[in-house]
């Protein structure tokens, strides 16, 4: 009868284990965000980032790329996460940037103006969540099939789109804000099947 030795045997179980944890902690992150899509919960938004972080720490762990079937299982849940919990993640950094409700009725951000000696609101950037999720959909597209080049392209697209409504200081300064943290949320999603894959 021949035996295996126990470091052997880790050495196949374990990367296994590490992606199967990687995938149930991506799934529970997605979950989280999921369930903060029509009313942003700060706690659910922290969690899910938290689960994230941790999801790519275990599929660096192994330090061999993962069976085909963890890295397309892992990419679908990664489109999904980026698309899903971008916008989440962006209000609540927009939130606690100008420590203010930010979110317009129509996807836009809302800003205060001064005309006439009277205060106002108004909401610019319209159809931000659309375009964010558009966006987040492209940039980890681009980044899993390789080509991350094509993220200059889609800011460069998205700052001449908007490049009108820009006149006021507070919506250059959430534009920023919230393109910079729906950019970097997609590449963490990204570097999740990216790092799996190997």
């Amino acid at each position: 009868m021949t035996t295996i030795p126990i470091h052997s045997l880790f050495g196949v179980i374990g990367p296994i284990v590490a992606w199967s944890f990687a995938l149930l902690l991506s799934i529970a992150s997605l979950c989280c965000m999921v369930a903060t899509l029509r009313s942003p919960r700060r706690p659910l938004v922290y969690v899910a980032s938290g689960l994230l972080a941790i999801a790519v720490v275990l599929v660096i762990l192994p330090g061999q790329h993962a069976p085909l079937v963890f890295q397309v299982l892992i990419g679908i849940v990664a489109i999904a996460l980026s698309v899903a919990g971008g916008g989440p993640a962006s209000q609540v950094v927009l939130a606690l940037a100008s420590r203010a409700t930010v979110a317009g009725a129509n996807g836009g951000i809302v800003v205060h103006d001064r005309v006439d000696g009277h205060d106002g609101t108004r909401e610019v950037l319209r159809g931000g969540t659309t375009i964010g999720f558009l966006e987040r959909f492209a940039t980890t597209g681009a980044i899993i099939a390789g080509f991350p080049e094509a993220i200059a392209v889609l800011v460069a697209i998205k700052g001449v789109g908007r490049f009108t409504e820009l006149d006021a200081a507070e919506a250059r300064e959430r534009f920023i804000i919230g393109t910079l943290t729906s950019l970097v949320w997609a590449c963490v999603c990204a570097a999740l099947f990216r790092i799996a894959a190997g």
